[in-house]
């Protein structure tokens, strides 16, 4: 996916799209009074779920992408 800025295209990174959907997905969801602190703590979860052996929100996401 490529986003048009001024004359120039920005990639955004594979599986960056689907990691943006679910943070979005989640805050709808929760309705947090503080965004920020709310995906500070979701993208945390991700990360000790990653490394945890779980399944990689990234790459999924980017196999989903493809």
């Amino acid at each position: 996916m490529s986003v048009p800025f001024s004359t120039t295209s920005v990639r955004v990174p594979a599986g960056f799209q689907n990691l943006l959907e679910g943070l979005v997905r989640e805050v709808l969801r929760e309705q947090p009074g503080d965004v920020v602190a709310f995906a500070a703590r979701h993208f945390q979860r991700l990360l000790e779920q990653r490394e945890a052996g779980a399944v990689d929100p990234v790459a999924w996401g980017a196999l989903l992408e493809d």
